[in-house]
């Protein structure tokens, strides 16, 4: 099966040369599933002819927002339409996540209460996730056919079901810890508040379930449907 990757934007220089960009690790996060993949960098405004190049897609996470006027803003939201009428699996990540409920009519705006960095439990689907998030965006209005099954107290839609279309996450299962640490060392000085920081760097050694996560989004690429 062939996941076409829609990067939204490019990783942290210093993340990149660690762990890998964005395409490198949606590959490690959803290995063991006998997928292939092509990545379309939509950022620099690289777009695939039509929902067939690909079996499944996956929308990146990006440093843009979803609500900014950027030239690959208008026809990503117009490729989301179409994949999500083509029947094939749409997954979202982060400002993917953002983007998806945008382009099918939700709102998505700064959030008042601040940021979300580093480690959080989330509640998805009734069970407990511990996820790495790293966002101030967030999806404030659901677009009509997306359903809320997963939230934490931080971030009320943290993961969007639109059945048999598309499954949306808020945090970054593909984020390990030392993505996190590096991205505290040369994103967050001056943007994100030092307390936030501080509990980030001390929540580093905790245990996610990334691994649990993306046997679900892959579940949902093979079969759109939940686990």
């Amino acid at each position: 099966m062939k996941i076409g990757i829609l990067q939204a934007g490019h990783i942290a220089p210093a993340v990149k040369d660690a762990v890998g960009d964005y395409p490198a690790m949606y590959a490690e996060m959803l290995a063991g599933n006998e997928f292939t993949f092509q990545t379309w960098n939509v950022v620099d405004m690289e777009f695939p002819s039509d929902p067939d190049d690909a079996d499944g897609w996956l929308i990146s996470g990006s440093k843009h927002g979803a609500y900014e006027d950027l030239p690959f803003i208008a026809p990503l939201e117009a490729l989301v339409r179409d994949i999500t009428a083509s029947g094939k699996p749409l997954v979202g990540v982060c400002f993917g996540h953002q983007i998806i409920a945008q382009a099918l009519g939700g709102t998505v705006e700064k959030f008042d209460g601040g940021w979300a960095v580093g480690h959080h439990e989330y509640t998805l689907q009734g069970k407990n996730y511990h996820l790495n998030a790293w966002h101030q965006d967030q999806v404030t209005q659901l677009p009509d056919g997306a359903q809320n099954i997963g939230s934490s107290p931080f971030c009320e839609n943290a993961m969007l079901y639109y059945e048999g279309k598309a499954l949306t996450i808020q945090p970054h299962p593909e984020f390990g810890p030392r993505a996190v640490d590096i991205l505290l060392d040369t994103r967050a000085k001056g943007v994100v508040p030092d307390d936030l920081q501080e509990a980030a760097r001390a929540r580093l050694s905790l245990p996610d379930d990334n691994n649990a996560m993306g046997t679900q989004l892959a579940h949902f690429l093979k079969t759109k449907s939940l686990s």
